[in-house]
């Protein structure tokens, strides 16, 4: 790894909505950042979120917090994308697609035009759609665009096993992958406790996880989202803390395996569409896939995945 000292610690947020302001109160929190600029639509919104962060400086880190335009993310290390149409109760994540894709437009052009060597962390739903959007327009190398992807899905599935193990959730490894959505894949045959298969886990402790709780802890893990939703009308927390993550492993050179949205170049035979699998990330952003032996079943699965978003890319002509 390399020496991170010298790197801009410069992060622009674009859209100061839940997700964005939340992430920011977290980015302030985690120390990681020299400033943090927050563009909205909503000068106003920006402005009075960028005070309040102000005012919890001298009680967390010494950062520079302020609002400003698309001009104002020059020399960013990340420019986080957060901006767009929110998820509405009952509506899957690829119904947002047309009208973000249209917002994305405007975005991702006054970005690279202010920032051309920054690297872009999407984070707005569909976010694997609109991670393929960012790519597209902004010309960038595959390797500095890169989607939130399954960070949060992937926490959600280790805190449900967490919950059935009675565990701590980092004493427990396992990755979903594909779409950040309905064909998200759970990967069953690579979840493990303390380096043991979780077949094995089950064996040597006598606790039991057989196929219908295997079904009810994905299923919950997949739908978590639409739950949340209908109960307070947005996540924000969670993926703000996914966000930071991966801004850390960035900003740090940490060389973190994070189950995040980057573009396939041939995995598995997939091409040409943004889906989550393990990726190496650090200051170059997305370093390295990693290709995980699937079974036959998952690696089918993660098949239909791609096709789903290959079929919802088309129609965005």
């Amino acid at each position: 790894m390399s020496d991170s000292a010298s790197m801009p610690r410069k992060v622009s947020i674009i859209g100061a909505g839940n997700v964005g302001a939340t992430f920011a109160y977290a980015l302030l929190l985690s120390g990681l950042c020299s400033e943090i600029v927050l563009v909205d639509q909503n000068t106003s919104k920006a402005e009075g979120e960028a005070m309040d962060l102000n005012h919890a400086v001298p009680l967390a880190h010494p950062t520079r917090i302020r609002s400003g335009t698309y001009r104002d993310c020059a020399g960013s290390a990340i420019t986080v994308i957060t901006a767009g149409s929110a998820q509405k109760p009952g509506e899957s994540r690829l119904d947002l697609v047309k009208r973000n894709a249209a917002i994305f437009k405007t975005i991702i052009p006054e970005i690279v035009a202010n920032n051309p060597d920054g690297i872009l962390l999407v984070a707005t739903n569909p976010v694997d759609i609109l991670s393929q959007v960012s790519l597209s327009l902004s010309g960038l190398p595959d390797r500095r665009v890169i989607g939130s992807g399954t960070i949060l899905d992937t926490a959600r599935f280790r805190h449900l096993l967490s919950q059935h193990f009675n565990l701590d959730a980092r004493s427990v490894h396992a990755f979903i992958i594909g779409e950040h959505g309905d064909s998200e894949v759970p990967v069953w045959s690579l979840a493990n406790v303390a380096g043991m298969p979780i077949e094995q886990y089950c064996q040597s402790t006598g606790c039991g996880c057989n196929q219908v709780e295997r079904d009810q802890i994905f299923q919950q893990t997949r739908d978590a989202a639409y739950q949340i939703i209908t109960l307070k009308g947005a996540t924000y927390y969670a993926i703000g803390s996914g966000l930071v993550r991966i801004v850390e492993s960035i900003l740090r050179d940490q060389n973190t395996i994070l189950s995040v949205s980057t573009h396939l170049n041939g995995q598995y035979g997939l091409r040409d569409v943004f889906l989550s699998l393990p990726c190496v990330v650090n200051r170059s952003g997305i370093d390295r896939i990693v290709q995980l032996p699937l079974t036959q079943s998952e690696e089918e699965a993660l098949g239909r995945s791609a096709r789903a978003l290959q079929d919802v890319l088309r129609s965005l002509d």
